[in-house]
């Protein structure tokens, strides 16, 4: 009789150890799903935010090559957000959303070294060339993540 108590006793400890470890795998299964499931996710919104990025580029083209004036108007201080609105793309001051990215698109004035015509910091504002700057952002676990393209655009019709 002693012998059985010793056995049954022994096979708890060892139902015990095995829930145990079973518990254990099942919880580190679930944590690694979990951090997959948010990276698939994060992925998936940048690029999203890639996409949008390209797709201002184009609209800061389309302006161009409708008219520089419509770049060359903007003020360089303002943020402009850009919205498709009967079949015609505009720029607004007034912030807007698609889904969870916001769009912003920013001008700024261009200065070229008299003596080598290159881009620099200083010399004569060349009012044929702007930077263009276009940020993504949008919320991911509480933060703010920013994604950003940036590229000179010029008159080449005049």
């Amino acid at each position: 009789m002693k012998k059985n108590l010793k056995i049954g006793g022994f096979l708890m400890i060892e139902v015990v150890i095995v829930a145990s470890i079973i518990t254990v795998s099942v919880l580190a299964a679930m944590s690694v799903t979990q951090k997959a499931i948010y990276v698939s996710r994060q992925a998936l919104h940048i690029s999203e935010a890639s996409f949008l990025l390209e797709e201002g580029a184009e609209i800061v083209r389309i302006f161009r090559d409708n008219s520089w004036e419509s770049i060359s108007s903007l003020d360089v201080k303002t943020n402009y957000y850009p919205s498709f609105v009967d079949n015609v793309w505009t720029l607004s001051a007034i912030p807007s959303t698609l889904g969870i990215f916001t769009r912003t698109i920013n001008i700024a004035d261009v200065n070229r070294d008299v003596s080598t015509e290159d881009i620099a910091s200083s010399g004569a504002n060349d009012d044929g060339t702007k930077l263009v700057t276009i940020t993504v952002s949008w919320m991911e676990g509480g933060t703010t993540v920013n994604k950003t393209l940036s590229f000179y655009i010029m008159d080449i019709f005049s």
